[in-house]
């Protein structure tokens, strides 16, 4: 789901999300939090106070989950009044999306060295592009602090707004640009062939949009080398990449996400 902000013109804030980076888009105009009549004196160190937060967020998110984390959760952890969490977060989910910004920042870095390493042929990047992204460092947070995106329409909505607005044309399209220049991967539609690859892989494919299991996992890693073999995309679902999918899908979220 960690992330780069930047101004869209619609009004809406862009985040690269998760580790696979992604994009999140959320409200830039939220509403400004008033506390009473009473001006908020700014700490001397704001950002500390802030890591502070999204330190000990980020922790509880992990360990209980995001729906099972609450606000008070994170105050009583942080030792801060009601009113030090407001002033610089305005909810648990502003908490969320800026704790995702962290997340999303180094990934996105990792992605965009993989995309513009001159010595890997396109279809070698779209191969090591798949790796990274599903590292255990980089998915393992995010599978333990997200609920499963088929129960939360905002989460999956974002999901896929991410695929067409920034995994895309940042990361996927141009690799396949490269590989249809190169000869490593044969297709007249590089847009629509990016954004098949990731919509299956990151919707139908993803165990943490829905409980999944490891032959359902199995299962899909095979028709989808398969149906993208015809355009030389061979092997993009190595076994190690299907051992580590089936991980995940093993890997138990909090009984919250799929109760509620």
């Amino acid at each position: 789901m960690g992330v780069q902000h930047r101004a869209a013109s619609d009004g809406q804030t862009q985040k690269i999300l998760l580790d696979t980076g992604h994009t999140l888009w959320y409200l830039q105009n939220r509403p400004t939090v008033c506390l009473g009549a009473r001006p908020v004196a700014r700490t001397r160190c704001p950002e500390e106070t802030v890591r502070k937060i999204l330190d000990t967020a980020e922790r509880l998110f992990i360990e209980k989950g995001y729906e099972h984390a609450s606000l008070q959760d994170i105050i009583q952890e942080t030792g801060l009044s009601k009113g030090a969490i407001y002033h610089h977060f305005t909810s648990k989910e502003d908490i969320f999306y800026f704790v995702c910004d962290r997340i999303g920042q180094r990934n996105a870095e990792v992605l965009s060295k993989i995309r513009d390493d001159d010595t890997r042929n396109g279809l070698d990047k779209l191969r090591t592009m798949f790796k990274a992204s599903l590292q255990p460092e980089r998915q393992s947070k995010m599978f333990l602090m997200m609920p499963y995106l088929m129960d939360n329409a905002k989460f999956l909505a974002t999901e896929m707004r991410s695929i067409f607005t920034e995994v895309v044309p940042c990361f996927v399209e141009p690799i396949i640009r490269q590989g249809m220049a190169d000869g490593s991967i044969q297709t007249e539609h590089p847009k629509e062939l990016a954004e098949a690859m990731m919509m299956l892989s990151d919707v139908w494919i993803n165990p943490i949009v829905q409980p999944t299991t490891p032959e359902e996992i199995r299962a899909r890693c095979a028709v989808y080398d398969r149906l993208f073999s015809s355009f030389g995309i061979v092997g993009l679902l190595d076994q190690e990449i299907v051992d580590t999918l089936v991980q995940y899908s093993e890997m138990a979220h909090h009984p919250s996400t799929s109760e509620k």
